[in-house]
């Protein structure tokens, strides 16, 4: 089987979610995963879902971005910014503590946290490249501020690379759980904490995987069917 890239929106806690979309992607040491950032908090089971992502890189190999969520747990883990790690408590910090049995830091194993510092503001391959948040086309992608990449939300105006590669994001999340596309862009943020659904791109034949929380999956189908365009 050729290699296949797979990126996945932002899990934001969802383990069944997770599971439940990795086994449907039946996926093989060929493979890689995209995970695009954000895989902890407000939804039930962050300790899980990293246990899970720490276990796939036996399988396949697994790119993790950083997404904001993940940069504010690991700085209220650490103790660097205390301003950060109070918002992160208030934006789904208190759940994925709960995820480990209590609510303080100290129940968090390190190699979790190592887990997601282990990760990286962006990857490429020949025919896309794959962020958390944002990306700014006039800038070559090693001099892109990491806050934008990890925090900067998608306004629908932003113009596609030069290179002609794709950019495959999150971060926006699409309250109606269907991808969100415009010239050189797919967002997959598809708001799966939220009653949406946790969406895996195939992004050689453009085919969706998608499930939810409750363990419900649908797939495959095509992301130009279900996707909506950015309406300014």
């Amino acid at each position: 089987m050729p290699d296949r890239v797979f990126a996945i929106g932002d899990i934001h806690g969802c383990d069944t979610a997770l599971n439940v979309l990795l086994e449907r992607l039946e996926l093989t040491p060929n493979d890689t995963v995209v995970i695009l950032g954000d895989v902890i908090d407000r939804g039930p089971g962050s300790r899980q879902v990293i246990e899970r992502l720490i276990s796939l890189q036996q399988l396949c190999e697994v790119v993790l971005i950083i997404g904001n969520h993940d940069e504010m747990m690991i700085k209220a883990y650490e103790g660097t910014d205390a301003g950060m790690s109070r918002m992160w408590l208030q934006v789904g910090g208190l759940e994925a503590l709960e995820s480990y049995g209590g609510q303080t830091l100290g129940l968090v194993p390190r190699d979790h946290i190592e887990f997601l510092k282990s990760g990286v503001d962006y990857w490429k391959t020949k025919t896309d490249v794959f962020v958390h948040g944002n990306v700014q086309p006039e800038i070559p992608l090693a001099d892109q501020s990491w806050e934008a990449m990890r925090w900067e939300h998608l306004n629908g105006w932003e113009a596609a690379l030069p290179d002609g590669r794709r950019v495959v994001c999150g971060h926006t999340s699409q309250k109606d759980g269907n991808p969100r596309i415009m010239n050189g862009w797919v967002c997959i943020d598809t708001f799966a904490c939220g009653g949406g659904w946790l969406t895996a791109l195939n992004t050689d034949t453009n085919e969706i995987f998608r499930s939810k929380q409750s363990g419900e999956t649908e797939g495959p189908l095509w992301l130009d069917e279900i996707a909506n365009e950015f309406n300014h």
